[in-house]
Order: C-alpha cells, then sequence, then structure tokens
C-alpha cells in the first residue's frame, strides 16, 4: 500500500505498532485493579462503619460479638457507637490511599513512597492484627461441619453457623481488604522501580529471586513449616489417647468432664494440621509439580502453579493469626506455666504460618513462566539480554 510516495506495510510497521500500544494499554490498566478493588472495599466499609455509627445493628466487634468475651480479639473493647466512627475514618483513609496507588508512579516521588507505606500499614493492620485465631478453627471444621448432622459426640451439635458467625465472616472481609492494599502496593512500586507490573520481574533475575536460589531456601522453608507443628500434634495426639503430656491428669479429666468429646475435637484438628504438613512437602517434590499417576484423568499432567500458592498462602496467613492470637493472651498473663502444653505450642504458630509462606513464594518464583506481557523469563529475552550485555 503507497500513500503519498510513502510506502505502509500493514501487516508489519503500523499493525504490530497498534498491537503493541493495544498491550500497553492493558498492562496499565491491570496495574490498577488492584488499588481500584481495594478502593471498591473501602467504599463498603466506609458505608458500612458509617451505618453502624448512626445505629444500624450489625457491627462485628466489642458488644456485636457476643461470643468474644474479650479474651481473642484486640477489638473487643470497642463500642458501635463512638467507635465505628473509627471504622468509617480507617475506610476513608484507606480509599484515599487505594485511589493514590492508581495514579502513575515517579521514580523520586514521595507521594507515592508514602502511599505505599501507609497502605502496607495498614494491610497488616487488617490481616494480622483485626482477625483472630477463630478464622482457622473455621477453615479447619468445616469440612467435618458439612457433615455434622450425620455425626455424634461434639461435632453433631454444631453446624456452618457457629464456625462462621458474622463476626467471623467479617474478618475473612478485613482479611480481603488487606490483601488488595497489599497487592496495589506491591504493583505500585514495582512499576515506580520500572519492573513489570504483571511479574516483578526487572531487567535481570537474579539474587534471591532466582530459581536456583528460590529451590535452596525454599527447601529451608518447607522443613521449618512441617516440623514446627509436630509439636501441637503430639500433644492433642497425646491427650485423646489418656497421655497428660504437657498438662496434668486433673486438667485432662476436668476437660473431658465438662466438654465431652473435647479431646477428639482436639485430635482432629492435630491430624487436620499434620495432613497439611505432609502436602507442604509438594512444595519441594515432584508430586507438587506433577500429577501423581495414582490420580484418574490428572495423572502425569503439571499442577497449575496457583492450585499450591493460593491454598498454601491463606492458610499461612490464618495460622500466623492464630499463633498471635496465643501469643497475646501469654503476654496478657492468661496461661499457666504447669499447663504448657495446651498453649506453648501454638505461640510458635506464627514461625510456621512465616516458613509456609515463604516455601509458598519459593514455589512460585521456580514455577512461574515466561511473562506473557514483558516477555521476562523466556529464553528469548535471556538471550537478548546476554547478548546486549
Amino acid at each position: 500500500m503507497t500513500t503519498n510516495g510513502r510506502r505502509t506495510t500493514m501487516t508489519g510497521g503500523t499493525t504490530a505498532t497498534g498491537r503493541k500500544v493495544t498491550m500497553i494499554g492493558r498492562m496499565a490498566a491491570a496495574s490498577r485493579a488492584p488499588a481500584l478493588a481495594a478502593a471498591v472495599w473501602s467504599v463498603v466499609y466506609l458505608v458500612l462503619g458509617t451505618a453502624w455509627a448512626l445505629g444500624v445493628p450489625g457491627f462485628p466487634w466489642g458488644a456485636g460479638d457476643p461470643d468474644l468475651d474479650g479474651a481473642l480479639s484486640l477489638l473487643a473493647g470497642l463500642d458501635p457507637g463512638p467507635d465505628a466512627w473509627w471504622v468509617a475514618a480507617f475506610a476513608a483513609l484507606a480509599l484515599a490511599v487505594a485511589l493514590a496507588l492508581t495514579r502513575t508512579p515517579r521514580r523520586d516521588g514521595r507521594a507515592g513512597r508514602v502511599a505505599v507505606a501507609a497502605a502496607w500499614v495498614m494491610a497488616a493492620a487488617l490481616v494480622l492484627a483485626i482477625p483472630d485465631s477463630r478464622v482457622m478453627m473455621g477453615v479447619a471444621y468445616t469440612p467435618l461441619l458439612m457433615f455434622s448432622g450425620f455425626l455424634d459426640g461434639p461435632f453433631g451439635q454444631v453446624g456452618l453457623g457457629d464456625a462462621w458467625p458474622w463476626p467471623v465472616l467479617n474478618q475473612l472481609l478485613c482479611v480481603l481488604g488487606g490483601l488488595l492494599l497489599a497487592r496495589a502496593a506491591v504493583v505500585h512500586r514495582r512499576r515506580a522501580r520500572a519492573a513489570c507490573a504483571a511479574c516483578g520481574r526487572g531487567e535481570e533475575e537474579s539474587g534471591w529471586t532466582s530459581r536456583e536460589a528460590a529451590a535452596r531456601w525454599g527447601r529451608r522453608a518447607v522443613a521449618v513449616a512441617v516440623a514446627t507443628p509436630l509439636v501441637y500434634c503430639l500433644t492433642r495426639w497425646a491427650w485423646v489417647l489418656g497421655i497428660p503430656l504437657g498438662v496434668s491428669r486433673e486438667f485432662l479429666e476436668e476437660g473431658a468432664r465438662d466438654t465431652p468429646g473435647i479431646w477428639l475435637a482436639g485430635a482432629y484438628l492435630a491430624t487436620f494440621g499434620a495432613l497439611g504438613g505432609l502436602l507442604t512437602l509438594g512444595l519441594v517434590q515432584r508430586w507438587g509439580e506433577v500429577f501423581p499417576r495414582w490420580i484418574p484423568g490428572l495423572r502425569g499432567r503439571r499442577v497449575p502453579p496457583p492450585l499450591a500458592i493460593v491454598p498454601a498462602t491463606f492458610v499461612a496467613i490464618i495460622i500466623v493469626v492464630a499463633g498471635l492470637t496465643y501469643v497475646r493472651a501469654t503476654v496478657a498473663g492468661r496461661f499457666s506455666m504447669a499447663e504448657w502444653g495446651a498453649w506453648l505450642p501454638e505461640c510458635f504458630w506464627p514461625v510456621w504460618g512465616a516458613a509456609l509462606a515463604a516455601a509458598a513464594l519459593a514455589y512460585h518464583l521456580r514455577r512461574r513462566p515466561a511473562c506473557r506481557h514483558c516477555g521476562r523469563g523466556s529464553a528469548d529475552h535471556v538471550t537478548a539480554s546476554v547478548t546486549a550485555g
């Protein structure tokens, strides 16, 4: 095709340039998506906080959480009257931070750095401080409670509604808001340092993020994540067998008398934790990357990385949260050293959760494919980088 003496190849420059512009536009929109989602979450809680402050029922903390008894949450003392305004103010600040993170960052932009720092602080509060151990208990007991109508003993008396009342569901929503803010901060920081907003890679993939390094420290993280919960598992299995490991004989007898079946419930949680440790091994084993032959329909196929990364990350969060609940109670002096088996193993759960999160990150770094947005991680990109160097 010739126009005014100039030749334009529609299948070459113009079309390729158009595709590149479209791709850049899509990447820019995708990079803003986490911040926009965090903004939507903030608006929802801004409305809820205002409504609770004006007398609408449903305030999920303090007096609105009657089963709490002040023993688990940091927010047990909140009053829905005046304190709901603080919820609305927190949400308004989160909204301002989220909107700031939608803007195109500058390398030396102080406002962007302040927004990223504020997002991380708020994310930490939403993910680690507001939830308590009931989130983990709900997740652990949900598979069993789905069939509680067919069971006797302690599990036959409760249902899913007992494990997931509104105050606990609200904690899950707070965790979601924190993760959205954290993701928005990560993406904004990537854009500020000229890395790919989608994969986070810079011009070179080296150091602790390389596949080789991740394989090394990932194995150590898995070892810690598998070993840490074993003391907890041993105590609960011992109790169901009548062995007072870490507690007195009177403690076991009193618990069995006051709450029949309570040690069976503890043994269930211990088994749940042990199976979780077994699955953690998949983050460094071949069967965590390729489905084993004994799985019909999937044998020999590659395991999609999110199938391992997403559950492991979520479980890591709720384990850390549950462990911090016990740490706070220990610092407050609510436990006795004579009954160390009832609380000391749980105080190491933050180590367990942190190791599991690190193992999931290492698995991600090892298995992440070439980025379809920037092309980094592909053989062609590596070759081009070496040639340019």
